[in-house]
């Protein structure tokens, strides 16, 4: 997959005015439309985690959202049903058995489907986000036990988010068990997720090489080990069903030579975060100098805090350090990115709006007031949308 060069906006649904597909979905497609814009990116897009809300942390890895859904009323025949069920057999049992409805995936893919189809004729494609593990005790770990390991979960070392890692407690596939099916529910979960979105993030993008494996019962992931992922037989074993894989590798954190091996070997594009540029290593990555034209630049992700957020953070000499106005940082970084020698450039709607840390989607490591902001509908402006073509077009990204 090679991407063309162009540039997006971060923006998940529920952060949309009133959180669901209504008309501010419509609203914000014309907008995008308007700005020069030829990408909407969001979060994955299945049932939120019940306590945090989190979109990483859910049920189910085929079933959409039904908290998106903004016509719960609308009515379901039962032949809307049965072609449902038809198009959907590997997955849809498993998530009643949870004991979710058949009637709100009906209407969740009626309604992402026609915007799907609005934005398309505008020019919008859609780009999503693949956790790369599904919850504990949810319906894919409940109805294929036998595709996961025992005693293990998942999680990140220490890094730059956090001192004592991320604790996910995700359960860890067990590799040799899905090689002996022939991969088939990640090539089931790739063809679900290509009927919803034209491009995908897989997230954690590195477990494929190699994944943290942190004891049941411990408190933090400090403490762990590697373990080896399934590598290129992934991905091959779904390309030789679906084809050619329209899939961005999220290779942030810590990427090892194997890591960046297997994505060249792949053909995938990676990622860089401005955020991440500061310090004097002349390699690193995330500096623009050093991007590469096959990747996707972004002013910070959903687990950064805004670029204004971020930038009233830094000491008086790492501000000066960037280069950036600091009068409207986060517009400036913007305009960073957009002038990036990487194809595709990606802001979240908050630093198009260059708010501040109120604005901030989630904190890695917390568990409470994530996944909760929500932009008003008087943002999107007509004057913010004609800067942000302007500066569309002057780095040639319309």
């Amino acid at each position: 997959m090679k991407l063309e060069r162009s540039s997006g906006i971060l923006l998940h649904p529920s952060s949309l005015p009133n959180g669901v597909l209504d008309e501010h979905a419509y609203r914000f497609v014309d907008w995008l439309a308007a700005a020069g814009q030829r990408w909407w990116q969001v979060l994955p897009l299945g049932p939120p985690e019940g306590i945090t809300g989190s979109p990483y942390m859910s049920p189910s890895a085929f079933a959409g959202a039904p908290t998106l859904v903004s016509n719960h009323a609308a009515r379901v025949t039962r032949t809307d049903a049965e072609a449902y069920r038809a198009r959907n057999t590997y997955w849809i049992d498993d998530w009643l058995d949870y004991g979710g409805t058949l009637d709100d995936q009906v209407r969740f893919e009626r309604e992402w489907l026609a915007l799907r189809e609005y934005a398309a004729e505008r020019g919008v494609r859609l780009f999503g986000d693949i956790p790369i593990y599904v919850a504990f005790d949810g319906s894919d770990h409940r109805a294929h036990p036998e595709l996961f390991r025992k005693g293990e979960v998942a999680g990140v070392p220490p890094d730059l988010f956090s001192k004592t890692g991320q604790l996910w407690g995700n359960p860890l596939y067990d590799w040799g068990a899905m090689r002996a099916d022939g991969y088939r529910w990640w090539i089931e979960r790739l063809r679900r997720t290509f009927e919803l979105v034209d491009l995908t993030r897989i997230d954690h993008f590195r477990g494929f090489v190699a994944y943290w494996a942190v004891r049941q019962g411990r408190k933090t992931a400090s403490k762990g080990r590697w373990l080896r992922g399934p590598g290129a037989q992934l991905f091959h074993a779904i390309e030789s069903e679906l084809g050619e894989l329209a899939v961005v590798a999220e290779d942030l954190g810590v990427i090892t030579e194997p890591v960046v091996r297997l994505r060249h070997e792949l053909g995938l594009p990676g990622m860089v975060v401005l955020q991440f540029a500061l310090g004097d290593d002349p390699a690193n990555p995330h500096l623009p100098q050093n991007h590469q034209e096959q990747s996707v630049v972004y002013t910070g992700t959903h687990d950064n805090d805004t670029t204004r957020g971020w930038w009233e953070s830094l000491t008086d000499e790492q501000r000066a350090w960037t280069g950036l106005d600091d009068g409207d940082p986060a517009r400036a970084l913007v305009e960073v990115a957009w002038s990036s020698r990487a194809a595709l450039a990606v802001a979240p709607l908050q630093d198009i709006l260059s708010l501040g840390h109120e604005a901030r989607m989630n904190l890695p490591g917390s568990e409470e007031g994530n996944w909760q902001w929500r932009y008003a509908a008087g943002d999107l402006t007509d004057e913010r949308a004609r800067s942000l073509r302007e500066l569309t077009a002057r780095t040639g990204r319309v």
